[in-house]
């Protein structure tokens, strides 16, 4: 039998890029607006993160955003509110093929974190044969190429998911992890304080562990000197932005140098 050819709708330059350790650079979006969506998908990011982890999204507001972003460019990723195969098939089903899951802290859990985006017998993901993830049956080879066209990355928090982080990366299906620095410090005794040395030092140690595992390592920082230094020491796909940050910083300096006159 020939071997089925990948769709071009089916094409994920994100998973690849996560593959090949290519750099990427990306926006955090957490607005719940698919207007906000549309102006930050055209920005000229290479990825943009939706949250609804710590945000108002729930998937009435995503596929919105979805829509707004159809024929960008720029790569979507989602990060579920949990590491839930219920919603990570919801997510699926109308139409990410990218996810970033929290709070994952053992290879059993990211191994259910892989498990949730699979179709059997390499995962445990429900069957759609009509759904917005298959442009509603346009796409007919979906489910013959969906388990090799998800990207999954998973979030390095705690302690705990650093001690076991090469058991993580071990995962095969498992395309990257990714540092988030605020949990991380809080978890380290050091709440709110990601620059503090032990902190650094365990941002640095978990790239070196993904690179060891030939994995993707990401991270998030809004400040431009972190965010070089955390791509010197091999983060491929790093958020240098949060949209409502970016969005109050403006407002609140158009505002001061009017008011200061």
């Amino acid at each position: 039998m020939t071997e089925r050819a990948i769709p071009e709708a089916m094409k994920n330059p994100f998973k690849i890029g996560l593959r090949n350790r290519a750099l990427m650079i990306g926006i955090w979006n957490g607005s719940a607006s698919n207007i906000v969506t549309e102006v930050l998908s055209g920005a000229g990011f290479d990825w943009m993160l939706i949250d609804s982890e710590h945000s108002t999204n729930e998937i009435q507001t995503l596929v919105p955003q979805l829509q707004a972003m159809k024929g960008s460019p720029t790569s979507v990723v989602v990060r579920p509110p949990w590491n839930d195969f219920v919603m990570i098939k919801r997510m699926l089903d109308i139409g990410f093929w990218n996810f970033l899951i929290p709070m994952v802290q053992t290879p059993e859990e990211a191994r259910a974190a892989v498990e949730a985006t699979l179709y059997p017998p390499k995962g445990i993901r429900g069957v759609s044969t009509f759904s917005r993830a298959n442009e509603f049956g346009a796409i007919h080879d979906y489910h013959h190429h969906a388990n090799d066209c998800i990207g999954i990355t998973t979030q390095v928090e705690t302690q705990k998911t650093l001690d076991n982080l090469e058991a993580i990366c071990a995962i095969e299906e498992l395309d990257g992890i990714f540092v988030g620095p605020q949990d991380l410090a809080c978890s380290l005794g050091h709440i709110t304080n990601p620059n503090h040395p032990d902190v650094q030092k365990a941002i640095k140690h978990a790239a070196e562990v993904a690179a060891a595992c030939g994995k993707a390592a990401g991270i998030l920082t809004p400040n431009e000197d972190d965010a070089r230094r955390y791509i010197g020491w091999g983060y491929t796909f790093v958020a240098v932005g949060v949209d409502l940050s970016l969005l109050k910083g403006a407002a609140v300096g158009l505002a001061s140098r009017f008011k200061s006159k």
